[in-house]
């Protein structure tokens, strides 16, 4: 009996040692990753006009929290929403020169990637016109979409679109075409050169939208923006 009560304690204390830390210690996991900082665009600045087409594009160190290897990826558009892209670059430096077209109106954005392969958001875009071969009249930057936001849900039975544009041609007057209806592309126009950059516009619930502005300058030059959406509540 007394031998059993042994063979019991010895069980008991091999148990709690076990239980005490007397194996290896778990794994620290490894921290989590964080993206590096969105870049600053630095130039062309916005709404440029480039004399020179080879283009020296210049933007801000990004910082990345651990530390990690930083590269660049730069996008170079004829659009603004870069379905039409013209240079894709991915490079370590924080300045890149490209030879582009003359004539022509250009869109530029970058974002930063570590080596972890984590991004950032994208920076904003900037626009800039590169000067053509004895042009006098440069056509206005597409329009640029203000409220409301994309493929957003409105629950109001009005509602104001507003856009921005802007011309490197600095003394032309802009007047804007608005386009609006259920159709896509929208074929009702219910603004006509106006210069205010909104109208107000009646809506019905449970409805899908489309429009799209035209922008133009009074020297005969116009640029026609993609088509915009959102729907009803």
């Amino acid at each position: 009996m007394k031998k059993f009560i042994y063979i019991y304690a010895i069980s008991i204390l091999i148990n709690l040692f076990c239980s005490c830390g007397g194996g290896s210690d778990a794994p620290n996991p490894e921290p989590e990753n964080s993206a590096p900082s969105k870049p600053v665009l630095i130039a062309p600045t916005n709404g440029k006009l480039c004399i020179d087409n080879i283009v020296n594009f210049q933007w801000n160190i990004s910082v990345d929290p651990e530390g990690d290897v930083i590269s660049y990826l730069i996008q170079v558009a004829t659009d603004n929403q870069f379905n039409q892209v013209a240079h894709t670059f991915s490079i370590s430096a924080t300045s890149k020169n490209v030879s582009l077209e003359k004539g022509i109106a250009y869109y530029w954005r970058v974002k930063a990637t570590d080596s972890k392969n984590l991004a950032s958001d994208y920076s904003s875009t900037f626009n800039f016109y590169t000067e053509g071969e004895g042009e006098i009249n440069h056509i206005p930057f597409t329009p640029e979409l203000i409220t409301p936001e994309l493929n957003s849900v409105i629950q109001t039975s009005t509602i104001s679109l507003e856009w921005n544009a802007n011309d490197v041609d600095t003394n032309d007057n802009l007047s804007y075409d608005v386009y609006f209806g259920e159709e896509n592309p929208p074929l009702s126009k219910v603004g006509d050169n106006q210069t205010a950059k909104l109208l107000e516009v009646d809506l019905i619930s449970s409805n899908n939208y489309y429009w799209r502005v035209i922008v133009k300058d009074n020297n005969g030059g116009e640029s026609i923006g993609q088509v915009w959406n959102f729907k009803t509540d």
